[in-house]
């Protein structure tokens, strides 16, 4: 268990508790997680139990206590995947819209490692522990697309190897909002965790280096068919970058606007293309796969913007 203690400043005067608190990085916690601990009695406001919606007074002393995480274990389980190639060493996924890579509390099963546990029948590199087995990256539940697992460690290692130094080559399709003057642009922002939003991810002085290169596919009323390569590999990318410059993904729940497209139920976005070098034969690897229907179904439903501009 990990307890810690606040003193209100004066400038949080009047100010929520849950909200002051998730502002606060020591937390590393979300609201709803925060107002959750209120609920157990695990907050306290100068030493007596207290409520989420509680407004903050200067001096106040605030106390948590955080329950160590519950662990989590991985377990196969028997779901379909859609395998685009496999071989001693490794194999490629085409992961659904919808799919969580790991486990997490939360997401306990239904996981792609949950589904690689049962088709590789425990022959995956151990190197990402024992919730991320194989895993040498990852993509958000909600984007969908090319994945590579490593099925041991020398795999592994050698994949991780390449995306130390960027040279994996990952292309995405997404739907941003709005138009692009230029066919071609980039967007060279460092990128770490949110200030006050802890889920979040945005642009920050003292964030990691990440680039991102795009190009216009085609036009549509409203929006743009957008091919963006990655450089680097940060947490939300594509989402951030394109969202820093005014183009935030349509059906982003958190970085594009309030009014969601909810039928595309999460970012509009797809790992398209994924090539490296085998980690172990050292032939040259490029994979490709179609845009997914519920992608192609939602350009068709835009209507083409046939402007130059």
């Amino acid at each position: 268990m990990q307890q810690l203690e606040f003193v209100v400043p004066q400038e949080a005067c009047d100010q929520r508790l849950d909200s002051y608190l998730a502002a606060q990085e020591e937390t590393g916690l979300s609201r709803s997680a925060l107002q959750q601990l209120v609920k157990d009695g695990k907050v306290l406001c100068n030493g007596k139990p207290t409520t989420k919606n509680a407004r903050l007074r200067p001096g106040q002393i605030l106390t948590l206590e955080i329950p160590d995480p519950q662990p989590v274990e991985a377990v196969a389980q028997n779901i379909p995947l859609d395998i685009v190639y496999e071989d001693a060493d490794l194999l490629v996924v085409n992961k659904p819209k919808g799919m969580v890579v790991h486990p997490a509390p939360g997401n306990p099963d239904g996981t792609l490692v949950n589904a690689l546990l049962y088709h590789c029948r425990g022959s995956l590199s151990g190197i990402g522990g024992e919730l991320r087995p194989g895993i040498v990256h990852r993509i958000d539940k909600d984007t969908s697309g090319l994945l590579v697992v490593a099925k041991n460690d020398a795999a592994h290692q050698g994949l991780a190897a390449q995306m130390a130094v960027h040279s994996i080559e990952r292309a995405y399709h997404a739907v941003a909002y709005g138009g692009f003057r230029q066919d071609e642009g980039f967007v060279e922002a460092p990128i770490g965790r949110h200030k006050t939003d802890r889920k979040k991810m945005a642009i920050v002085p003292d964030g990691r280096y990440a680039y991102t290169a795009y190009r216009v596919v085609d036009r549509y009323q409203g929006f743009t068919h957008l091919e963006c390569r990655l450089r680097t590999g940060r947490t939300h990318q594509i989402r951030v970058h394109m969202a820093s410059i005014g183009h935030p993904l349509a059906g982003d729940p958190v970085y594009g606007p309030k009014a969601v497209i909810t039928r595309l139920q999460g970012q509009c976005l797809h790992a398209k293309v994924l090539g490296f070098t085998h980690p172990i034969t050292g032939e040259t690897m490029r994979f490709e796969v179609p845009l997914p229907p519920w992608f192609t179904e939602f350009l068709h439903s835009l209507g083409r913007n046939t402007n130059d501009d």
